[in-house]
């Protein structure tokens, strides 16, 4: 009889995971409050008699005894799938994709299953039934190959289906709906979502089958469930998009193997997520006529340059309080750049409304950006286009000045790439670099008021 397990009730944080005896108002851990929620868990009375007895299968070693395996990344059928991961599927790795309800997290890791023919797939599904990914894989126009479904809550179940399949990749669709039998509280409570990631990670590390979670997110945005849940996977790609356009970025928040500054782009189309290669095409409107208050700029996100176009709107403030709307940009750094103006060009705008937009739903922090926006700026203000064929780059500092940005090669590589003709770079920021490869002409200016008399004469 003394090893039988009691029970006792333990309150747990569901948005840090802390422990308490007692259920607490407001948690000492993350300062939330209201988020203790009871959960039953047995507790075995001879448990600590069994630590000594257990064999040490494992040993120190010095770093230089260790030996360096050389890891062969399974490819996925997605290229820029394969680029936020850092180049592929790791061995043993264990992948949490988190995002919006319908942003498109089941269809992306779906379409991307159902086309590998190298390794048995089997896609876990707790959410929806197997008539439905029936449907979608229809949808997706792909037969299926070598992906197996099974619709299952059960983890002690999940790992009969893995042990007699003997899969080469597990999904799991999603970490939410899956729960122990070894715990009485609900599916996607905090210790639920724990042990479940903790025995998939076990089973992961130990027969080196990558294994891929889908996660929800709550209404703040992050990942649902305890934080711990972040930190045992390898991998978090967080999926995002506005509802209200078709385009979806997949973002490396965290990454053991390879960068978090990569970003994937994709479009969503009748038959699924299609990847944009060249997405700057798309945040640059066609329009025909030069209108003004549209300034193109060049950004980088991760590793890849982007040519985005900023719109400004500056209008006569009607009730003369002058109104600031600022879409896809920092509004704090609009206004900064709008006191630059005033102070040091001499443009009045602080009795004018002024409205900021990137075009695209695209959201952008790259300091690089303030040259084009505030070109925007100006030519609504005074009603000149800026020409179509010409693109900006610069960080605007307080005193006017145009100062230096990362990367710059690339960023005229990438205005070459899109017959741009013309490309204003800050002064002494061409260090090293060839221009005589580029078809564009590259302008170098030194403070903001050169930009305006090369623009507007």
């Amino acid at each position: 009889m003394g090893c039988m397990a009691k029970e006792k009730s333990i309150f747990f944080c569901s948005n840090c995971g802390n422990e308490s005896p007692k259920w607490l108002g407001k948690c000492p851990a993350c300062g939330e409050w209201n988020t203790y929620t009871e959960e039953r868990v047995k507790v075995s009375k001879n448990a600590r008699s069994l630590l000594p007895q257990s064999k040490l299968e494992s040993h120190p070693l010095k770093l230089s005894e260790i030996k360096q395996e050389s890891l062969e990344r399974l490819s996925m059928p997605s290229g820029e799938l394969n680029r936020v991961l850092g180049g592929g599927l790791v061995p043993g790795s264990i992948i949490l994709i988190g995002g919006e309800p319908g942003i498109g997290k089941s269809t992306l890791v779906l379409q991307n299953m159902i086309r590998i023919r190298s390794r048995k797939v089997l896609y876990v599904s707790g959410e929806e039934s197997a008539q439905q990914l029936k449907m979608r894989a229809e949808r997706l126009g792909v037969d299926g190959g070598e992906c197996y479904i099974v619709c299952e809550t059960s983890l002690e179940i999940i790992f009969q289906h893995i042990n007699n399949s003997n899969p080469g990749i597990v999904v799991i669709d999603s970490i939410q709906t899956i729960a122990s039998e070894a715990l009485e509280s609900a599916a996607g409570s905090v210790g639920q979502v724990r042990e479940c990631a903790a025995a998939l990670l076990k089973y992961a590390k130990e027969s080196g089958v990558p294994v891929i979670l889908i996660g929800h997110i709550n209404k703040e945005g992050s990942i649902a469930g305890p934080k711990v849940l972040e930190h045992i996977v390898d991998a978090v790609l967080q999926f995002e998009g506005d509802r209200h356009y078709m385009y979806r970025i997949l973002r490396s928040i965290k990454n053991r193997f390879g960068s978090t500054s990569e970003m994937g782009i994709y479009e969503m189309t009748q038959v699924g997520l299609r990847e944009v290669a060249n997405p700057s095409e798309l945040l640059i409107s066609d329009a025909e006529a030069e209108l003004s208050g549209s300034a193109v700029g060049v950004t980088i996100e991760g590793v890849r340059p982007l040519l985005v176009e900023s719109q400004a709107l500056v209008s006569t403030a009607a009730y003369g309080t002058a109104q600031r709307s600022v879409t896809g940009f920092d509004a704090k750094r609009m206004n900064m750049l709008l006191a630059v103006l005033e102070k040091r060009v001499g443009f009045k705008l602080a009795l004018k409304d002024v409205f900021l937009n990137i075009a695209g739903g695209f959201k952008v922090n790259d300091p690089a950006l303030d040259l084009a926006v505030i070109s925007s700026i100006l030519s609504s203000n005074v009603d000149m286009p800026i020409s179509r064929s010409v693109c900006l780059t610069g960080e605007v500092g307080l005193s006017g000045e145009i100062r230096p940005v990362t990367r710059l090669e690339q960023r005229i590589v990438e205005a070459d790439k899109l017959g741009f003709s013309k490309i204003f770079v800050p002064h002494n920021n061409l260090k090293g670099v060839n221009l005589n490869r580029f078809k564009v002409e590259v302008v170098e200016v030194s403070r903001v008021e050169d930009v305006f008399r090369s623009l507007f004469g």
